[in-house]
């Protein structure tokens, strides 16, 4: 009788190792769901990315806008008959030695 208890459960864990640690087993799929979203939240964000990017060429290729406002803050460019006016911030230190003396 006590062969026939052991050789059950040797055939019992002999299933089971399969399903548990084999090539489709629970373990490897769970390591691959959890894969696939880390893939899919990895995606969105470069989709939002390349939504941003085209948004931008149609921009450049359409219109004139995205151009001049690229040409003034990446080169500093203005347009003919316009000034350029720089603010600069007062350096707090000097200000108060100018006024001490």
């Amino acid at each position: 009788m006590r062969i026939v208890i052991y050789s059950m459960l040797v055939l019992l864990i002999a299933i089971q190792y399969p399903l548990w640690l084999g090539k489709g087993g629970w373990l490897k799929v769970y390591e691959m769901e959890r894969q696939v979203e880390l893939q899919d939240a990895k995606n969105s964000l470069l989709a939002l990315r390349n939504a941003k990017l085209s948004g931008d060429v149609k921009d450049l290729k359409d219109g004139t806008r995205a151009i001049e406002e690229r040409a003034r803050v990446e080169h500093g460019l203005i347009k003919e008959g316009e000034f350029f006016v720089q603010i600069l911030p007062t350096d707090k230190a000097s200000n108060t030695q100018a006024t001490k003396q």
